[in-house]
């Protein structure tokens, strides 16, 4: 088989990884900011909103490639797909508590389990795909940033 085939074979697997990572992105964008969090006191260092749009596609691409590379040298879903597929509930959630349920307390506990999934995926995916491994860390870092600002939050209001 040429590496062109290999390559065709593989396309279905990563467009279903684009599907589902892209699903989770379209379920949180249902929760938008709205009044209720311009209304609350944040920090300084609180990014601009349209900041968080371009930087969430960046690693939502991210992390559907790093799925697909764990799942293109595994082809089963193991202990690092079945990581995969947790921080992306995880993800999914964060957007609902926070910004649909108004419930920071909440979403601060489900971020610090995002992280935890995250870094887990780190570990996890290294022994198959090095270069999975290393999508998740700007992921990790975002995420350990939006936990500090979802925290700040919490405590200010």
């Amino acid at each position: 088989m040429t590496n062109t085939a290999t390559t065709a074979n593989q396309l279905p697997s990563l467009l279903v990884l684009i599907a589902l990572v892209a699903l989770v992105a379209v379920f949180g964008a249902q929760f938008e900011p709205g009044a209720w969090y311009s209304q609350l006191q944040k920090p300084d260092w609180n990014p601009p909103n349209w900041v968080f749009g371009p930087v969430w596609t960046v690693l939502y691409l991210g992390i559907a490639v790093a799925g697909w590379l764990v799942w293109r040298e595994t082809r089963r879903v193991g202990p690092a797909l079945q990581l995969w597929g947790l921080q992306l509930v995880a993800n999914g959630l964060w957007s609902w508590l926070f910004f649909g349920l108004h419930r920071p307390g909440l979403a601060l506990i489900d971020i610090a389990v995002l992280l935890c999934l995250i870094v887990s995926f780190v570990i996890a995916s290294r022994r198959y795909s090095v270069v999975a491994s290393w999508l998740f860390v700007p992921y990790a870092i975002w995420v350990g940033f939006a936990a500090a600002l979802n925290g700040w939050i919490w405590r200010a209001n």
